[in-house]
């Protein structure tokens, strides 16, 4: 085609996209012919269209988010810690530590209430051995089977020493202003055998008191009645001896 002018308003309607199929194939062919007239008009006649801000604020809102979702908090945002977690811990600390001190409490006081409990006990258990005891003094100090022996000493200066012996029960030697011997040394009572020849046999210690008085009970004496001839007591040092050390001061016959 010479003339191009032919197309011009085909140029105009390509440019808006108004034209048919038709029309659209007969500009293309036109131009793929070589016309570098009319393919320099349809570029005049292109709009300068500016670049779009849109892709770029896009862009920007990308970057942007990109460097939020990659860059790590910021110290002060990750160490803050609400207030209702610091309460949290510690209410949770004076717990802790109000249930030590009460555990510690009471442990405490549970071992004086045994403590409280034992000694209680043990009491109970002295006040019963002590009435067994009076108990068993007062039967045989009062029953006609026991025998009554006196101890009279060799010192004339010095108190007689009275024995109840009861064969079945026992012994209670009593004794009053009876003088303490000096030091630590204490009296011994000692059974003489009726068998020629035979060694006196060791039984109780004792101990005067501060006036002199002392009450002693022989619960088991290790020989029978029947094989005991006298009743003697010595002064011996503390803890007792085995045979006398030294000579009796008191002595009684059984009769």
């Amino acid at each position: 085609m010479k003339n191009c002018g032919q197309f011009r308003e085909l140029f105009r309607a390509n440019a808006l996209g108004a034209l048919d199929a038709e029309q659209r194939a007969a500009l293309e062919a036109h131009l793929a012919a070589g016309c570098k007239d009319c393919a320099s008009q349809l570029a005049d006649m292109a709009p300068q269209a500016a670049p779009s801000d849109m892709p770029n604020g896009r862009l920007s809102q990308i970057v942007r988010g990109e460097v939020q979702l990659t860059s790590p908090p910021s110290l002060a945002r990750a160490a803050a810690v609400p207030f209702w977690m610091w309460a949290g811990a510690a209410a949770l600390l004076a717990l802790t530590v109000y249930s030590t001190w009460n555990g510690q409490q009471l442990e405490q006081k549970i071992r004086a209430a045994n403590a409280r409990a034992a000694a209680l006990l043990q009491h109970r258990h002295d006040l019963e051995a002590e009435l067994e005891r009076t108990r068993r003094e007062c039967v045989i100090l009062t029953d006609p089977a026991s025998i009554r022996i006196d101890l009279a000493p060799q010192d004339p200066q010095a108190p007689r020493i009275e024995a109840k012996w009861h064969a079945k029960l026992g012994m209670v030697l009593t004794g009053q202003k009876v003088p303490a011997p000096t030091g630590n040394r204490i009296l011994q009572l000692w059974l003489i055998p009726k068998t020629p020849g035979g060694k006196p046999i060791p039984s109780l210690t004792l101990r005067p008191g501060a006036a002199g008085k002392f009450d002693l009970l022989v619960r088991n004496p290790p020989e029978l009645m029947e094989q005991t001839k006298a009743l003697a007591i010595t002064e011996e040092p503390e803890g007792g001896s085995q045979a006398p050390t030294t000579p009796v001061r008191w002595v009684g016959a059984i009769s």
